[in-house]
C-alpha cells in the first residue's frame, strides 16, 4: 500500500535546516494570505466569519498532513461559495454539515477506488463554464457590500439580487464605497511595489487601521456578526434526518466533484512549478477526511486552493511543513488576535472577493473557447448560464450530460460501416486487392467496421446492413479497426447473426482484435457465430466464405439431381 503513503512522510527523507527555514517562512506568508480569504469566503457563503477560519485550520492541517501533494494548501475557496450559500439558505448550517460530511465520504471512496486520474476526463468547457459562472455570482454577491448599499438580506436568485441592487442604488454609503475603492486600489497596485507581503493582507491592514484612526462609521464584521471567538469550538455532530440526507445527495455530489477537481488541478499546477509529482488518490482521501472533520468543528467545505498553493511555492515552500506552518499561523492569529478581526470593514472583504472573482473568471480563457467547435461552445454557455441563473448542481449535471451526448455523437460520426469492393487497394484499406479479387465469389459480401463499436454506432451499423437487398450466402465483417465494443453493439451483432441465419447466410468475422475477442467470448457471441467462423486474416475469412459457397452450391445441385 505504498501508494497511499502521505507526501509528508516521503518529503522528510533528507530534510534539512535550510529547507525547514524556507518552509516556515513560506507557511507564515501563506497564513497571512489565508486570513482575509478564509473570513471573506465564509461571509460570502452565508456563514459566520469564524467558520472560515475553523475550516482553514482543521481542514488545512489534515490536507497538509495526509495529502498526496508536497505543497498543497487547503482551506475554503471561492468555488464553494455558490453551492454553500444555496445549502445554508435551504437547509441551514446543520444541512451544510451533513452535505459536507457526505461529500467527504464520496471523496474517500473516489481515492480508495483509485479514480484520481479519472477526474481529468471532465470536459474543459464544463470546468471553465462553472468556474466563470461562480466568479460572476461571487461578484454579484459582493457588489452591495462594496458600495455599502442598505439592502437587507439579499435573495439567492441572481436576477432578483440585481433587481434589489437597482432598487436601493440610492442608498450608497460614500464612506463604505471609499473604503472599498481604496482596498481595490491597494489590491491592484501593491503587487507592483512588493510581492513579499501579500496584497490582501496589506489592503486589510491599511483600510482597517484607516477606518479606526479616522473614526469613520462603516459596517464591519463586528457590527454585522459580532466578535470572532478567540478559541476553537468544541466538536459537535449535526442533527441528522433521513429525509434531509436524501435531499442533500445532489449538493454533496457537487461539493465532492468541485473539491476533487480543484484540489487535483491545484496539485497539477504545483507539480509544474516544482517539478514534483503528486499522488492523486492519496490527495482525494485526505480531502475526504478533511471534509468529514471540518464540519464537526463548525467548518465549511474545503479543498486545495490554487492561489495559496502557488504563493507557497513562490515563497520557497517545498514540503507539507509549509502547509502545517500556515495552519499554525492561522491558529495563533485566531487565538490571540481574533478579537481585532471584528474591526475589519465589510467593504474591504468585498473588494478582496471581487479581485478573487476577477482572477477566477479567467475571462481570456472563456473568450478563447468561442473559437472551439460549436458543440464545446454550447457546453460552455449551458454550464455558465445554469450556474449563474439557477444553481451549481444543475449546471454540473447538465454540462456533464450534454458533453457526454456530444462526445457520443462525435464518436458515432468517427465510426463507419462500409462495403468493401474490388477497388480496395493495399494503400487505401490495408487489405491486398489481389487477395480480394482471387477470393471473391458471387454470394459473398464484405463489410468493414472502422472505429469504436458502441451504442452510438450500433444504429448506423443496422442501417447500413439493412440496405442489403438480396441476402448474400456469406457476410464477412472486417473488425481490424474495432478496438472497443459495448453491450448494445454486441446485441446488434447477435441480432444480425440470428436474422441472417434464417435467410441461410453465414456470418464470418475477420481480424478481431484480442481485446474485442475477449468481450465476444464473455458475451457468448462466439457461440452464436461459431469459433470456426472467426478468422485472424481477411484471406482466411475469404477462404472460409469460398468453401461455404462452393459446398452449399454443390449440395444444392446434388439435391436438384
Amino acid at each position: 500500500m505504498r501508494t497511499f503513503v502521505p507526501a509528508l512522510i516521503d518529503s522528510l527523507h533528507g530534510y534539512d535546516r535550510k529547507q525547514a527555514l524556507a518552509d516556515v517562512g513560506a507557511g507564515v506568508i501563506v497564513g497571512v494570505v489565508a486570513l482575509p480569504l478564509a473570513i471573506a469566503f465564509a461571509i460570502a457563503s452565508g456563514v459566520p466569519p469564524e467558520n472560515g477560519l475553523y475550516t482553514a485550520i482543521i481542514a488545512g492541517f489534515i490536507i497538509s498532513a495526509l495529502g498526496g501533494s508536497r505543497v498543497q494548501i487547503g482551506g475554503p475557496t471561492g468555488a464553494f461559495v455558490v453551492i454553500v450559500y444555496a445549502i445554508v439558505q435551504e437547509h441551514g448550517l446543520d444541512g451544510l454539515a451533513i452535505a459536507t460530511v457526505m461529500a467527504g465520504v464520496m471523496l474517500i471512496g473516489l481515492g480508495v477506488a483509485r479514480l484520481g486520474a479519472a477526474i481529468k476526463f471532465i470536459p474543459f468547457p464544463v470546468t471553465t463554464g462553472f468556474t466563470s459562472g461562480i466568479a460572476v455570482v461571487i461578484f454579484s454577491s459582493q457588489f452591495g457590500d462594496l458600495l455599502g448599499l442598505e439592502t437587507g438580506p439579499l435573495p439567492a436568485d441572481f436576477f432578483e439580487k440585481w433587481r434589489v441592487y437597482a432598487e436601493h442604488i440610492g442608498t450608497i454609503d460614500p464612506t463604505s464605497a471609499a473604503v472599498g475603492i481604496a482596498a481595490l486600489v491597494v489590491l491592484i497596485g501593491w503587487p507592483r511595489v512588493s510581492r513579499t507581503v501579500p496584497s490582501p493582507f496589506v489592503a486589510l491592514v491599511v483600510t482597517t487601521v484607516g477606518v479606526a484612526v479616522l473614526g469613520v462609521e462603516v459596517e464591519t464584521i463586528g457590527s454585522r456578526f459580532g466578535g470572532i471567538p478567540a478559541a476553537l469550538p468544541s466538536p459537535r455532530l449535526p442533527a441528522i434526518e433521513l429525509a434531509q440526507v436524501r435531499e442533500l445527495i445532489g449538493p454533496a455530489f457537487a461539493i465532492a466533484l468541485l473539491g476533487a477537481v480543484e484540489s487535483l488541478l491545484s496539485a497539477v499546477v504545483a507539480d509544474g512549478m516544482t517539478g514534483t509529482r503528486h499522488k492523486s488518490n492519496v490527495e482525494l482521501v485526505a480531502q475526504g477526511i478533511a471534509n468529514i472533520a471540518a464540519p464537526i468543528f463548525g467548518g465549511i467545505p474545503a479543498t486545495g486552493a490554487i492561489a495559496r498553493t502557488a504563493t507557497n511555492v513562490r515563497n520557497g515552500g517545498r514540503t507539507p511543513v509549509a502547509g502545517l506552518t500556515h495552519v499554525a499561523t492561522l491558529l495563533v492569529i485566531t487565538l490571540f488576535f481574533g478579537r481585532w478581526a471584528s474591526a475589519i470593514p465589510l467593504a474591504t472583504l468585498a473588494a478582496i472577493l471581487i479581485v478573487v472573482a476577477y482572477h477566477m473568471s479567467e475571462w481570456r480563457t472563456f473568450k478563447a473557447e468561442f473559437g472551439a467547435p460549436k458543440s464545446d461552445v454550447a457546453v460552455l454557455l449551458t454550464t455558465f448560464t445554469l450556474t449563474v441563473a439557477f444553481d451549481l448542481v444543475l449546471a454540473i449535471q447538465a454540462g456533464m450530460v450534454l458533453a457526454a451526448f456530444l462526445f457520443m455523437r462525435r464518436m458515432a460520426e468517427v465510426t463507419n460501416v462500409s462495403m468493401v469492393g474490388l477497388e480496395f487497394t493495399e494503400e487505401g484499406a490495408g487489405v491486398s486487392g489481389v487477395a480480394l479479387r482471387k477470393g471473391l465469389l458471387p454470394g459473398i459480401a464484405i463489410y468493414e467496421i472502422n472505429g469504436p463499436f458502441f451504442f452510438g454506432a450500433a444504429e448506423k451499423f443496422k442501417e447500413t446492413l439493412g440496405e442489403i437487398s438480396d441476402p448474400p450466402r456469406v457476410l464477412v465483417l472486417r473488425m481490424a479497426n474495432v478496438m472497443t465494443i459495448d453491450s448494445t453493439a454486441l446485441n446488434a451483432l447477435k441480432d444480425l447473426v440470428r436474422r441472417t441465419r434464417k435467410d441461410g447466410t453465414l456470418v464470418v468475422l475477420s481480424e478481431v482484435q484480442p481485446r474485442t475477442r475477449a468481450v465476444l467470448e464473455r458475451s457468448y457471441l462466439l457461440d452464436e457465430v461459431g469459433e470456426e467462423n472467426i478468422k485472424d486474416t481477411i484471406e482466411g475469412a475469404l477462404n472460409t466464405a469460398r468453401e461455404y459457397v462452393e459446398s452449399s452450391t454443390l449440395l444444392a445441385s446434388t439435391a436438384a439431381e
